[in-house]
């Protein structure tokens, strides 16, 4: 047996899904302030953990101490790198 949507029916179920999406809409409005305080501060913590391990690995060190943490690689030159050609300006 077929059953055929009614004009009201329709007209009931557009009206629902307006006033659901005007209801998400101000909702979003009155607590995302408080959605992005909460994020905001949740990264702060994972950032401050991170930099909290970072300075606890190192060592305290006294005041005018100077540590080198990297020690340069000794630089090569490559005596084979081309010729040398000699040029004049032209005017």
């Amino acid at each position: 047996m077929l059953q055929f949507a009614s004009v009201t029916g329709f007209v009931r179920m557009v009206l629902i899904i307006l006033l659901i999406y005007f209801g998400i809409k101000i909702l979003s409005r009155l607590f995302a302030p408080f959605l992005i305080k909460y994020v905001a501060k949740k990264a702060e913590q994972r950032f401050g953990d991170q930099f909290g391990q970072q300075q606890r690995q190192e060592k305290p060190k006294k005041e005018g101490e100077v540590t080198i943490d990297k020690i340069p690689k000794a630089k090569t030159s490559n005596k084979n790198v081309g010729d040398y050609v000699d040029y004049e300006e032209i005017d």
